[in-house]
């Protein structure tokens, strides 16, 4: 037999009150997250800076420059390192380094690279090229900016940007190396010679910067 209980306003209000609790709770983390500790931040980031915090330092296999992530978006930071923990990109090492970062930690790391805020000249190749990429570059503009400075933090900012790591990052959404349906949609029909036109022309614009041991 079984004896349903009514519940009654009393216990309603309770119940509601501790749901309130929860919902304030979630909010107060989530904002704290949202803020980072860019002091923490920076002790983190010194095993990061092994790699990220050398001018021109280079993946192992395949070979392209590590990104620059002094000046990048906070979010888009945090969401990177959520990919890799996830197994949602690729990278090894990546991977390897993100396994044991707590959401906290992310929001830190992300903090102390975003508090970096002078932006660095772009470095520019062929004219040519980069007139090609700006041009194709239209279509990409909603999200990341008429010049690759993205106002929404989700996305990143392209702007300055190694062209060979976007070389890189572009190639691996059009694989599915990294998995993001929005962005393998948009690539998937370029070819390797638009890809590097695109990244020629973000990474001659003025915008991201390695953020060095001495920042």
């Amino acid at each position: 037999m079984i004896v349903r209980k009514r519940i009654t306003q009393n216990q309603m209000s309770i119940i509601e009150k501790v749901l309130l609790s929860l919902v304030i709770t979630a909010l107060t983390v989530g904002a704290a997250h949202a803020d980072g500790d860019r002091d923490r931040g920076a002790i983190l980031a010194d095993t990061c800076l092994g790699c990220h915090g050398i001018p021109g330092q280079r993946n192992g296999y395949p070979s392209y420059r590590v990104p620059k992530l002094g000046g990048q978006h906070a979010e888009y930071l945090v969401l990177g390192m959520q990919g890799y923990k996830n197994l949602g990109r690729s990278h090894p090492t990546m991977r390897a380094q993100a396994a044991t970062l707590s959401e906290q930690d992310m929001h830190d790391l992300a903090a102390y690279f975003v508090s970096h805020s002078d932006m660095e000249v772009g470095s520019e190749t062929s004219s040519a090229q980069i007139a090609r990429g700006k041009a194709k570059a239209a279509v990409c503009a909603a999200c990341h900016g008429d010049t690759g400075l993205s106002q929404t933090p989700s996305w990143p900012i392209l702007a300055g940007q190694h062209g060979d790591y976007l070389v890189e990052s572009m190639a691996q959404y059009r694989n599915g190396q990294r998995d993001d349906p929005v962005m393998a949609g948009q690539l998937i029909n370029l070819s390797d010679a638009d890809i590097e036109d695109l990244a020629a022309f973000y990474s001659a614009q003025s915008g991201l910067f390695t953020a060095t041991y001495d920042d």
